[in-house]
């Protein structure tokens, strides 16, 4: 009996095990097609059809893949795989397999060219590099690899960061903010996308994928260098919430306007330096730069590796062929010396000092400092004393693997500059061109926000990013804090998401006050706002001051408001926030589709497209 009993168990393993459902994986190791396909001429996205239909795999194409026309020939005899590997080697796609869908995605390979059609007037155009009407872009952004915070997978480094939680205005009415005006994040979550993965939720700030688009605020009319635009509607993606939108809009400037500029090139030229995205995509970047100096301007580059030095004396901005050269001449080899090149570059900007003019160090790096100054803190304490010199410093970042993107915000903030990140010779043109007024020169600086809630109309508020540029109410009227600037043409929005009074939802408790009470004044206001700033070249801060009424909350928002409202739950549903609520990819893509507008350069329907990139990625 017992013999009978182990025998009677064995069969039902075995069969058991036999019977148990292959894996996606296996699935597609054992597809196999079951005719021939003559692929001439046709489309990436129609080939992918039929073979769905021949293996019984569902194959998808990203948007820029899918209507390329491709010529290759399938028999009978061949497997799912060797088609696909024949695919990414014959016509620069690559796959992904998404296990929760059950699909394949196919996407563009890395390093391959892109052809683009553009108007003249665009910013590409404008680099003067290349030719007006047709322009071939060798994507930068590579193979990411796995990433996983804290781990050792990548040495891309992230600051981790945790979403602003709501606050209850009976008991904190007052929010206060300094401004950032930094767009690294969004070009860096575009490099991680155009591989084929989702970012990592710590290298997604909202505020910077916000402040990546121009929201066409109006320009400033008055005494003040800066306008404030507010407006309130429903939340998109929290029925019952309302979303409030501040924009803050910097002034233009013509070119003739301009004071002249002190500039250094502090440029990374260390052995991580050599791939084809670093240390080449900034001689193209730099390049397009010095294109649109004018003789006023003085050109300095210093380079560091082993050790820090002098490529080129400070130089006019009429010797272009003299600047180009020195900057073509780089080479990358050695370890990375930051600190000391940083040193120097201060050295040379101070001997070249511009009273009244832009003085300036840029640092092109990938971030690894892994040799120079004793520490970190004897760093950051020199760029603050260059600052309070009038020196400035802004970061241009680079690269895959190794980002430090942690410790080039930190950099760019405490040297009143912004932070970009490069991932193509599109977003060079965008940076070095196309907002060459708002990179080089500062019109606002230490500018900070004062959020003032009515508690007779709003019952909590949630500030939706800038999670590492909160300050205390009592840093608004100090003019002594660092807080951030504002650049020529330079727009930030921000962002509250906010529950009514009259709502029933709680959110946390807070216990009542025993000694002390406070009565509401009545009004109208929904909300107050204040901005300060100073003068570049003053220390004392200047006040704008704009009430909020509740008849400013409408129902049918405005293409700005929606199209922000749109990143910002882009942003939600990339960093897997609790307070997600109902964002949906659709949501966003219909929001943002309907938002677009004018785009003449294409960052909006670029943006469209990362979002259905994301919508195939995400399996959470």
């Amino acid at each position: 009996m017992k013999r009978l009993f182990i025998i009677l168990f064995l069969v039902c393993f075995i069969t058991t095990t036999w019977a148990a459902p292959l894996s996606f994986v296996d699935k597609v190791k054992q597809a196999a097609i079951a005719m021939e396909i003559n692929a001439n001429g046709m489309p990436v996205e129609d080939l992918l059809a039929l073979l769905s239909e021949q293996s019984g795999i569902r194959i998808l194409a990203v948007p820029e893949v899918a209507g390329r026309k491709i010529d290759l020939k399938v028999t009978a005899r061949e497997t799912l795989e060797q088609v696909l590997s024949a695919l990414s080697k014959n016509y620069q796609l690559t796959y992904r397999l998404n296990e929760k869908r059950n699909a394949i995605i196919v996407f563009p390979a890395p390093y391959h060219d892109e052809s683009y059609k553009l108007p003249s007037s665009s910013v590409m155009s404008r680099a003067n590099l290349f030719d007006e009407w047709q322009l071939r872009v060798s994507m930068a952004p590579g193979v990411v690899g796995p990433y996983q915070h804290g781990g050792s997978f990548d040495t891309e480094e992230y600051k981790r960061s945790y979403d602003n939680q709501y606050q209850e205005v009976a008991s904190s009415p007052v929010s206060v903010l300094a401004t950032d005006v930094d767009t690294a994040a969004y070009s860096n979550v575009r490099r991680f996308l155009n591989s084929g993965k989702l970012p990592p939720p710590d290298a997604v700030r909202t505020e910077e994928m916000l402040n990546y688009f121009a929201h066409d605020y109006p320009q400033p009319d008055g005494e003040h260098p800066i306008s404030v635009t507010t407006e309130v509607s429903a939340c998109p993606w929290q029925p019952g919430h309302q979303l409030v939108l501040i924009g803050l809009q910097g002034k233009n400037f013509g070119a003739e306007e301009l004071p002249p500029s002190n500039l250094v090139f502090l440029i990374d030229v260390s052995g991580s330096m050599a791939e084809p995205n670093k240390l080449p995509l900034l001689q193209t970047s730099f390049k397009m730069l010095v294109k649109q100096l004018r003789e006023e301007d003085t050109v300095s580059i210093v380079v560091y590796a082993g050790q820090a030095g002098v490529v080129l004396e400070p130089t006019s901005g009429r010797e272009r062929t003299k600047i180009d050269k020195a900057i073509d001449s780089l080479k990358a080899g050695g370890s990375t010396a930051g600190g000391e090149g940083i040193q120097l570059a201060y050295q040379i900007a101070r001997e070249n000092f511009r009273r009244d003019g832009n003085n300036r160090v840029i640092l092109a790096t990938d971030g690894d400092f892994n040799v120079g100054v004793s520490s970190e803190g004897e760093l950051t304490q020199l760029i603050e004393e260059r600052r309070n010199d009038g020196i400035f410093l802004s970061v241009i970042g680079v690269g895959t693997g190794n980002i430090k993107d942690n410790k080039m915000e930190a950099l760019a903030d405490k040297g009143n500059g912004m932070y970009a990140y490069l991932d193509n010779a599109q977003e060079a043109a965008k940076v070095m061109v196309g907002q060459l007024a708002s990179t080089l020169y500062t019109i606002a600086k230490d500018v900070k926000v004062q959020v003032e809630f009515n508690p007779l109309q709003v019952k909590y508020y949630r500030l939706i990013g800038y999670e590492n540029r909160i300050q205390d109410k009592r840093d608004f009227r100090d003019d002594k804090k660092d807080a951030g600037d504002m650049g020529a043409g330079h727009s930030v929005t921000v962002l509250y998401e906010v529950i009514p009074a009259n709502s029933q939802e709680v959110v946390g408790t807070v216990e009542p006050l025993l000694y002390q009470r406070s009565e509401p004044v009545p009004s109208e206001d929904l909300l107050q706002v204040k901005v300060r700033y100073k003068k570049p070249a003053e220390s004392a801060s200047i006040l704008i001051a704009k009430h909020v009424g509740t008849d400013e909350t409408v129902e049918g928002s405005s293409a700005r408001f929606r199209f922000a409202a749109a990143v910002a739950e882009y942003a939600l549903l990339l960093r897997n926030s609790e307070f997600k609520g109902q964002s949906s990819y659709p949501q966003v893509l219909e929001m943002a589709s309907g938002a677009k507008g004018r785009d003449n350069e294409g960052y909006r329907g670029e943006f469209i497209r990362l979002v259905e990139i994301s919508q195939l990625l995400d399996e959470r």
